[in-house]
């Protein structure tokens, strides 16, 4: 398989070391392709500069448009998700191109739900905010575009590197908040995972949501955290307190059901497992 990774950032360098250990030839698009993993061969591109996107890899099974915005505002949102598919998309027409899976990262965040409720890929996705309705347009571009698409939404990332509620629980410096908020994750590796397990599906639905197995809240993993990193429990978050990660933003539990039911299996099916994995590689 000849593969596109338009994007090849945090989960897209993941996913090009694994297409490439399988066998398969991989190409990373980005700005400034320097330090791709070995194997995988550079394409230097802007995807909002349709003039730079001249000259792709010629046969091409997949695209996976992984691209994330460089800020959190509207033009920043529009260049990465609405801007760059279109204009990758156009490209692969434009060249002849026949790709039988292009396949975006969205985000969970495009559910506006904040009562803890159950979300799966039949829920309504009618963000309030701006970037969220610009990723949901994001999304039916690809889906509405010259060849056959796939959405995955994930929740938030972690892994090596991105190590926040590990760094803050150690430091002192994070908050239990009160009960009722609830949060989602998947693990890089597994999200690159997901993407592969998707590229090489026969006839996948068009839109996944891509999360571990068990919603938690958070005050149960930064408990965890604490436990295992041997410091004391955060203290609760100051009655009325403004700000922090999880403030303004809407809590709910997401089902991985369909992507489960296709077949994936998850290598860190909780925050246990994968922070535990973290904990010990430090």
């Amino acid at each position: 398989m000849r593969v596109l990774i338009a994007g090849c950032g945090y989960v897209g360098r993941e996913l090009a070391l694994r297409l490439v250990a399988g066998g398969h030839a991989a190409w990373g698009l980005s700005r400034h392709p320097a330090g791709l993993p070995p194997g995988v061969q550079p394409f230097a591109a802007d995807l909002t500069d349709r003039a730079t996107l001249r000259g792709l890899p010629a046969g091409l099974d997949a695209v996976v448009h992984a691209a994330a915005a460089n800020g959190p505002t509207e033009p920043f949102y529009r260049a990465a998700y609405l801007d760059g598919p279109r204009n990758l998309l156009a490209a692969l027409a434009e060249q002849g191109q026949a790709p039988r899976r292009v396949l975006t990262v969205s985000s969970t965040g495009v559910f506006p739900q904040r009562d803890g409720s159950w979300v799966d890929e039949a829920s309504p996705a009618a963000p309030e905010d701006v970037l969220g309705r610009v990723m949901v347009e994001g999304e039916q571009a690809v889906l509405g575009g010259p060849f056959p698409a796939v959405v995955l939404r994930l929740a938030g990332i972690y892994g090596p590197g991105r190590t926040l509620w590990i760094d803050r629980v150690r430091e002192g410096t994070a908050r239990r908040p009160p009960p009722g908020s609830w949060t989602n994750r998947i693990h890089r590796d597994d999200a690159a995972r997901a993407i592969a397990h998707l590229l090489a599906l026969d006839a996948p639905e068009p839109l996944y949501i891509g999360v571990d197995d068990e919603p938690a809240e958070l005050a149960d993993v930064l408990a965890f955290l604490a436990e295992r990193l041997g410091v004391a429990p955060p203290p609760p978050e100051p009655d009325g307190a403004a700000g922090g990660p999880m403030r303004g933003r809407g809590t709910k539990r997401c089902s991985n059901r369909r992507l489960r039911g296709s077949g994936f299996s998850l290598l860190y099916p909780t925050y246990r497992e994968g922070y535990g994995a973290l904990l010990a590689a430090s």
